[in-house]
């Protein structure tokens, strides 16, 4: 049996990493396991212009009849404001060079907010989304479409495939039924500006009150913008007996290093979803992770061995309870032992590699046959 074209088409790319395209690539390697080559494109309109990136466009498309292109669609990588307008003449351009389109939704919810602006911006994206899903052969989603309020009678062209970690593959398994000495937690990522702020006092609390109650921790921040929050960590740990190691961005094979040496992932960057590829991380390297519930939150997370807490706008009493949350995951070897394996398992099951190129090729392999 002959390889299969397929055509990853990205829009911006993001700095300092780009998680999508490194989402295709791991993706990529996994489909070739089903006879299938991907390859990855660009429109590259943040560097030239919408005008001058649609033309090269429509010259690259008239290669692609019947080849299947999966459109990875997030606000920000067809718009600098989250304003995705022209998505959808990049959806007509290949509607007419004759491609089969399936586009693969990371962003699977509008952005919040209650401004006039905000409230715009959702509307905006929300159109864009409801006619990437009708323009299309199929769509991915990377939540189930029961969680999202904006699809009300999901169509049948609706996949549901959870995103994947971004880590080398083949990943090996990680042993995390001893204890490290000291006891280690793991922070992969602090999300940028005010709800940085927010999210690294948080943390400071929670390991605070379980080194008040455990006695000598280590805590490992790594990732996007943990750098940046280093002084804050440390003046704010001061005195606590936490060891404190923190790094910026760093590759894959060093992040594996640093799952491997904690115990539990604290993860604090919003709620837990099967679009969120930093909690993933720490299922995919076998931990337990502790974090929020939301709206998103459903199988497969749930089916991980996930620590989950209710969500509260008292901010003192939820850093309590992620305390006592850290508290219990690690003093309770047994309780800890069996969220690790929850983790290996659902690994395997729904977020490895493999498993989401089976869900693409019989998506895929069932939408040529139709």
């Amino acid at each position: 049996m002959s390889a299969e074209h397929v055509i990853a088409l990205l829009g911006r790319r993001d700095k300092p990493t780009d998680a999508v395209e490194e989402y295709c690539r791991h993706l990529g390697a996994a489909l070739r396991e089903h006879s299938f080559i991907v390859e990855i494109r660009c429109v590259p309109w943040s560097e030239h212009g919408w005008s001058a990136a649609l033309n090269a466009l429509r010259l690259q498309t008239e290669s692609w009849r019947g080849i299947w292109v999966l459109i990875q669609y997030t606000s920000l990588a067809w718009s600098a404001r989250g304003f995705p307008v022209r998505f959808l003449r990049v959806l007509r351009t290949l509607g007419e060079a004759g491609a089969r389109v399936a586009v693969v939704f990371h962003d699977a919810a509008p952005f919040g907010g209650t401004r006039l602006l905000d409230r715009f911006r959702r509307a905006v994206q929300l159109r864009a989304m409801r006619n990437g899903i009708a323009c299309s052969e199929c769509a991915v989603l990377t939540v189930p479409a029961s969680r999202l309020s904006w699809l009300q009678e999901p169509p049948a062209n609706i996949c549901f495939v959870p995103v994947g970690a971004n880590l080398p593959q083949p990943l090996l398994e990680q042993d995390h039924d001893v204890l490290h000495e000291p006891p280690t937690i793991a922070v992969y990522s602090i999300t940028g500006g005010a709800p940085g702020d927010r999210e690294t006092a948080e943390i400071i609390s929670a390991v605070r009150h379980a080194a008040s109650k455990i006695g000598r921790l280590r805590l490992l921040v790594f990732g996007r913008h943990a750098d940046t929050r280093e002084k804050a960590l440390q003046t704010g740990l001061q005195g606590s007996n936490v060891d404190v190691r923190v790094d910026g961005v760093i590759d894959g094979d060093a992040l594996v290093e640093r799952f491997a040496a904690s115990d539990v992932l604290l993860f604090l960057r919003g709620t837990v979803s099967s679009r969120r590829g930093s909690a993933i991380a720490g299922i995919a390297c076998g931990l337990p992770v502790i974090g929020l519930r939301g709206p998103e939150t459903d199988s497969p997370i749930t089916d991980a061995g996930v620590m989950l807490l209710d969500d509260t706008p008292n901010r003192q009493e939820l850093t309590s309870q992620f305390g006592a949350a850290l508290v219990k995951v690690l003093s309770d070897d047994a309780f800890r032992r069996d969220l690790a394996a929850k983790s290996r398992a659902a690994q395997e099951k729904f977020f490895s590699w493999p498993a989401i190129a089976r869900r693409y090729a019989e998506m895929l392999q069932k939408n040529r046959q139709d």
